[in-house]
């Protein structure tokens, strides 16, 4: 069959008018010459059975809606080849993006992409080699374990999960309601109503041992609320943000920082010195500090007062390492 991705353009007109559309206006859209546009109206009529007439008196191609082939669709699935190349290198990021997860299910949408784009004739395969994703820091994970998470969380429902939270070094069980699934910095997170604590909580997937679904319904936030919990503090750390950060970055560095978002809500200004001034709203401070102390000297904490003691103390225990 000629030009696959023709056809579904041509199909795509004639199904979006309700009155006729003449040749030259059929190979203006598609870029075709009289020719082939009289070879795609005879594969999409003869060969895949579309109620398709031409009338010059009327103006020309229409689908007869009187038809009882209307309304008429493409079997199977038709992408054109543009769509198919683009669906390809999604696939490929998703694969970057999760390295190990879910490859085998990734493989095999990978390989159905792969046919159907082979039967494009003159289109050539994206070159995938090109587009690199670098992650750094990433921590294992349980491709069973993730997809029992997904599986809660389209189905709405509750889990009993063994944690180990590196915080304290201690493994509990908690019952809770997933709210959302996020990748954060290369890793996995879950968000959820933990109903032992009575609170939206995030748990890290690579420290959740196990998860098993209890047979009761999730208890589901509302958006504002997981809005409000979840995304008004700076990092992952969440709650209501009890402090705002004021930094002021060097000249050199805010030519980088400036392009930067790193909250939704930041408020940023250049000063009358060169400096760089942002402001974040934040509820812990641990990963914000973290990120602060990367910068080194060419930023500065004004305000509050015990992050920028925090900053200080950090900064006496590396002189008591290095000094």
């Amino acid at each position: 069959m000629h030009h696959l991705d023709k056809i579904v353009k041509l199909h795509g007109l004639l199904k979006s008018r309700r009155t006729p559309i003449s040749g030259p206006e059929i190979d203006k859209e598609l870029g075709c010459s009289k020719a082939t546009r009289q070879r795609l109206v005879d594969d999409l009529r003869d060969r895949l059975n579309a109620p398709l007439v031409c009338d010059r008196s009327a103006g020309g191609y229409y689908y007869d809606r009187d038809d009882p082939r209307h309304p008429f669709e493409l079997p199977g699935i038709w992408l054109t080849a543009e769509e198919l190349q683009a669906l390809i290198a999604c696939q490929h990021l998703l694969g970057n993006l999760a390295p190990g997860l879910l490859q085998n299910e990734i493989g095999q949408l990978r390989d159905h992409l792969q046919k159907l784009l082979d039967r494009s004739p003159g289109v050539k395969t994206p070159q995938l080699g090109r587009i690199k994703i670098l992650s750094q820091a990433y921590r294992s994970r349980n491709d069973d374990l993730f997809l029992t998470l997904v599986q809660a969380l389209f189905n709405q429902h509750r889990l009993i999960i063994q944690y180990h939270a590196r915080s304290d070094d201690q493994t509990s069980e908690r019952p809770v309601s997933p709210q959302n699934l996020v990748l954060y910095k290369d890793n996995w997170y879950l968000d959820a109503y933990c109903h032992q604590r009575n609170e939206p909580r995030t748990f890290a997937l690579d420290r959740i041992r196990s998860a098993t679904a209890s047979g009761e319904p999730a208890q589901l936030l509302d958006p504002a609320t997981l809005q409000q919990h979840f995304g008004s503090s700076y990092g992952i750390f969440a709650g209501t943000p009890k402090h705002t950060a004021i930094l002021n970055f060097s000249a050199k560095a805010g030519r980088w920082v400036a392009d930067e978002t790193w909250h939704s809500q930041q408020e940023s200004e250049w000063l009358t010195d060169g400096r760089y001034q942002l402001r974040i709203p934040f509820n812990r401070h641990e990963e914000l500090l973290m990120d602060i102390l990367k910068y080194g000297a060419e930023v500065e904490v004004v305000e509050p007062g015990f992050l920028r003691e925090l900053v200080v103390n950090e900064i006496a225990r590396l002189k008591d390492i290095y000094f």
